[in-house]
């Protein structure tokens, strides 16, 4: 899916939002909104979201969502870009399924997005 920019005249409840992106990345999709305060500061928020199904057939999203000011920008990215140099450097990338490498870790929530694209 492609971002889109707001147009002029959009609702005033949808104010906020300026720009957005989908990502689908397998059973997950990820989406980058960039929102502005009431006094035009831009921030970013990364939602994850997941359909789950329950044992009726009936389904929800599972969503995960952090924000992240423009304050933190160079620093998360920095951390992104060391963290993901060292997983290439040590880990060369495998077919295998990412959901092993889930259920692998004591049953916490993680998400497992890749971001090298988002931050060479």
């Amino acid at each position: 899916m492609e971002g889109y920019e707001k147009k002029e005249g959009f609702e005033k409840n949808d104010r906020e939002e300026i720009f957005s992106k989908a990502v689908r990345a397998g059973k997950r999709t990820y989406f980058f909104d960039v929102k502005a305060t009431r006094k035009n500061d831009y921030y970013l928020t990364i939602t994850e979201s997941k359909k789950k199904f329950e044992q009726d057939g009936r389904f929800h999203f599972e969503k995960h969502k952090i924000f992240l000011y423009k304050e933190d920008f160079d620093k998360f990215a920095d951390g992104l870009q060391d963290v993901v140099n060292y997983i290439k450097q040590n880990q060369p990338y495998t077919e295998e399924p990412r959901e092993e490498l889930v259920e692998a870790i004591s049953g916490n929530e993680y998400t497992n997005v890749e971001f090298e694209d988002l931050v060479e």
